[in-house]
């Protein structure tokens, strides 16, 4: 039953319902909503006035006379003369009633036994695992975080707000069904791909969210219980993870300092999980011999490769190694890219491309997932990338992560000098191998306590035991300043775990 709120109550409402980044008008509008929705307010009594709930809240007056009309414009206040606002009955119509208490669970004997039916655990698997507050340590040395200092506010601001124009809406809003926004089809086919010697047609592109997205329509659309598939070893976790959920025909493949070595494992392989520009985890580059190698093999044993190109547009000196798919001549090669990962990686927008057969098929397995990635966000970026701000960003970023390599480099020397780390010739990542009797996990929990967030490596091994002396750096969401003083931190957490001789 609702009770008249007192000012007390008012108080406790608003800190209740504030959300961060919103106007105080916008703040006391969603109290007032939450208030309503949830039938805390009486239908039989009116509302403060505008000047008391401002002298309750501590806010002007006029903030609280425009959310009060806004309201009941909407319809949840009903305004009556020389009586005060009160709530519309209508809004609540059609509503549930409260219950008065909690349901009475259900007998157990009568429940399903959900373990049984499962065709497999993902809760199960092995992830690369991050902190949700890793804002709030100082030295968040994690990769695929972004900084943001180095976001475009203002331009992407303004790209968003082009999007809500009159006309705009009318292209987004709608159903796309099985298509993408064409904008940001054109996009990527002339101004993303051509920087990875990438040439498609729109028909062999299609928009995913995020590059996970891509690799899990593929694996729904490609792989069945009898693929056979290679992944690198080490490699990325979650390919591993979609790619095993399909089929028990996983094929380590070995790494070395040029990337994945070309070997008869290969000949077994149906599809083959590669990352040439940077190899996850380890960050080495494929060279060109190397690739030219593998695409002889794929035809040779006829396999098709499927190339992830993250981090790529960001080498530090000359120009970034070809893609894989750009020395493709005979459709052995599916891309995928992520678009968002430099920008944000929260907004989750890649693509893949590859034969316009293959993409076909792809957008009717997207249909029975999700239909479409956000069309609002897909126009968004589309103008992001024609405006030219992305290409502006990505300049920002080079310049940016090649300083933060630099100084990540000097401090490992200075302040690391047990453990040896892969070159950084790119990307936002470094992979360090520490001593042998080093647990990369007892010291990334040590490390957390001195605020310092690193990556243990052995998630990316599929071995038992993995090695567990490896861990990774990222320095995408780490400002320059705070590199050298992690490092130190983390160098003097390492030798305090130093068994005693």
């Amino acid at each position: 039953m609702s009770v008249k709120p007192t000012g007390t109550m008012w108080q406790q409402l608003f800190q209740r319902s504030t959300s961060a980044g919103l106007s105080l008008q916008a703040q006391i509008r969603e109290m007032l909503v939450m208030a309503i929705l949830d039938g805390q307010l009486p239908l039989d009594a009116p509302l403060p006035s505008s000047r008391e709930l401002a002298a309750q809240l501590g806010v002007a007056r006029n903030t609280v006379v425009i959310a009060y009309q806004q309201l009941a414009d909407e319809g949840y206040l009903l305004s009556r003369e020389r009586k005060g606002h009160f709530v519309n009955p209508e809004m609540l119509e059609g509503r549930a009633a409260r219950a008065a208490g909690p349901a009475p669970a259900p007998a157990p004997a009568h429940a399903p036994d959900w373990g049984r039916r499962f065709r497999f655990r993902p809760s199960a698997q092995r992830n690369i695992e991050k902190r949700s507050d890793w804002q709030r340590y100082p030295y968040p040395f994690l990769y695929a975080q972004f900084d943001a200092s180095l976001f475009p506010t203002a331009d992407w601001r303004e790209c968003c707000m082009k999007t809500l124009g009159a006309l705009e809406i009318s292209e987004w809003a709608q159903d796309m069904i099985l298509r993408d926004d064409e904008s940001l089809v054109r996009q990527i086919r002339t101004r993303v791909l051509p920087r990875r010697g990438v040439w498609a047609s729109d028909d062999e592109i299609v928009v995913t969210v995020g590059a996970q997205q891509a690799l899990y329509l593929l694996a729904d659309l490609l792989v069945g219980a009898t693929t056979a598939v290679g992944i690198e070893n080490p490699g990325y976790p979650d390919a591993r993870n979609i790619f095993s959920s399909r089929s028990p025909d996983i094929i380590d493949l070995a790494v070395d300092s040029e990337g994945l070595v070309p070997n008869d494992s290969l000949a077994r392989c149906d599809y083959v999980y590669v990352t040439p520009s940077y190899q996850c985890p380890t960050q080495v580059t494929m060279s060109m011999t190397r690739r030219e190698t593998l695409l002889r093999m794929a035809e040779a044993s006829d396999f098709v490769l499927i190339e992830d190109d993250y981090d790529s547009e960001n080498p530090f000196e000359g120009e970034p190694a070809p893609a894989l798919k750009s020395l493709d001549r005979h459709d052995r090669v599916i891309y995928v890219g992520s678009l968002s990962k430099s920008l944000a990686p929260g907004l989750r927008l890649g693509y893949v491309v590859g034969p316009a057969e293959l993409i076909r098929e792809l957008r009717g397995m997207r249909r029975l997932n999700l239909r479409h990635p956000t069309a609002f966000m897909q126009r968004a970026f589309a103008l992001f990338l024609s405006l030219g701000h992305h290409d502006a960003l990505l300049r920002r970023l080079s310049a940016a992560h090649h300083e933060r390599a630099q100084c990540l480099t000097a401090a490992l020397s200075r302040h690391l000098p047990e453990v040896r780390h892969q070159p950084i010739t790119g990307g936002s990542a470094c992979w360090v191998e520490g001593p042998d009797w080093l647990d990369a996990a007892v010291l990334a929990s040590a490390a957390e306590r001195e605020g310092v967030l690193i990556e243990p490596g052995s998630v990316f091994f599929n071995a038992d035991p993995p090695p567990r002396n490896c861990f990774r750096l990222g320095f995408s969401s780490i400002s320059k300043d705070r590199i050298e003083p992690g490092i130190r931190v983390l160098g003097e957490v390492l030798r305090a775990l130093r068994p005693q001789a």
